[in-house]
């Protein structure tokens, strides 16, 4: 506990917990943010969904987690453990991380205050990930957000998802930022760690359909023409692994495209450092968590100039951001990286600066801050 804030009962939701195969970056940053508070005497627990193999209670790193209800009807028992616990007054506050379907947790009434923190809307990107009924169905609730969020308290990850909110009248002005933070420990270049002769490009992350990696896939096949010992690692796991595989084969890359899975962090940071850039091409991300970590490895990162990602990547400075779904400019973008030594040294050590300033100790802080206001705040309001 820090001497300046009193131990609170956090109550968070999210569809998923960190060891959730499918674990994303939203996860990820519930688990850094929060299990710090929790080693500073919060008491925080989480309720996820389940998936195989998972127990239904588990201790993660001073977060309590408690899984029930699958994909389909994990909204339906969040609700209706949201409204036991204002009942019920069982926790000081409910934090939910709005990343994909919305709780509503701010119309949930009772003398629990809630807050979301929001990565980042699908919008129409969400047909790009699944089909027409179930991306209509997440648009419809993304629909009610103005309805159910408006005067909510919001933390937002980046500028872009602040801006985005705006434009849909969820809030007026921008909300608190809290962006993500770095191991900053262990993301860093190593002496002796560094690209070969031999060009090589990585993509980090889960393999899913709206991240458009085949853009990636497809700039190699036009680049192996003047790179023939092009190497591309694409390195996650993920629902669209088969396709990605299956567009390899057809272009005719199965010796220039590899797939090693899921990987320890370990191994990622040594094929990452081992990288003459990292490659992102999804058309929006909640900020670009990979990108940062790439930075502070000295690693340039070749970037679309989509919301989140042209805040995560300063373009001619970390790294190049091109205009989405531009195959063309996309591929002279990595040919011009990789031809030029004397870009890749100055983008990589402009990264290791930029980088330095974001710490998960210091969002740690910020939430810890903004969560103690809301709290004071609600208890005033129940006391008046």
């Amino acid at each position: 506990m820090t001497g300046d804030h009193p131990p609170y009962d956090i109550r968070l939701i999210d569809y998923r917990d960190i060891s959730h195969p499918e674990a994303g970056g939203a996860e990820r940053y519930l688990y850094e943010v929060f299990s710090r508070l929790a080693h500073r005497g919060h008491r925080v627990r989480l309720l996820a969904s389940t998936y195989p193999g998972a127990a239904a209670t588990e201790e993660l790193d001073g977060i309590s987690v408690e899984r029930r209800g699958n994909r389909a009807s994990f909204n339906f028992v969040a609700l209706a453990a949201c409204r036991r616990w204002s009942r019920n007054g069982d926790g000081d506050v409910v934090v939910e991380n709005l990343c994909k379907i919305p709780f509503f947790t701010h119309r949930l009434g009772g003398g629990i205050p809630s807050l979301a923190i929001v990565h980042h809307l699908f919008g129409n990107t969400v047909y790009q990930e699944t089909n027409l009924l179930a991306g209509t169905y997440v648009r419809a609730y993304e629909a009610l957000l103005p309805i159910g969020y408006r005067g909510a308290h919001l933390v937002a990850v980046s500028k872009s998802t602040s801006a985005d909110l705006i434009t849909r009248g969820i809030c007026l002005e921008p909300v608190e930022l809290v962006p993500n933070g770095l191991h900053t420990d262990q993301l860093c270049p190593k002496p002796g760690v560094e690209p070969g002769p031999q060009p090589r490009l990585i993509y980090l992350g889960r393999l899913k359909r709206y991240k458009r990696i085949d853009l990636l896939i497809r700039a190699a096949a036009r680049l192996r023409t003047d790179w023939p010992g092009l190497e591309v690692e694409i390195v996650g796991r993920g629902d669209h692994l088969g396709k990605l595989r299956q567009l390899v084969e057809e272009l005719g890359l199965n010796g220039c495209v590899s797939f090693p899975g899921f990987v320890s962090e370990d191994e990622k940071l040594d094929r990452l450092r081992r990288a003459h850039a990292l490659v992102y091409t999804s058309p929006k991300e909640g900020w670009g968590i990979g990108a940062i970590e790439a930075s502070a490895c000295g690693v340039p990162v070749v970037a679309s100039d989509s919301p989140g990602l042209s805040e995560a990547v300063l373009n001619e400075e970390t790294g190049l951001l091109v205009p989405h779904g531009d195959l063309h400019a996309l591929t002279a973008a990595l040919d011009r990286l990789l031809r030029d030594p004397s870009l890749r040294d100055r983008l990589g050590t402009s990264g290791v600066e930029w980088a330095s300033q974001f710490s998960w100790d210091t969002a740690a802080d910020q939430m810890e801050c903004i969560l103690d206001t809301v709290i004071q705040e609600q208890r005033k309001t129940n006391a008046d």
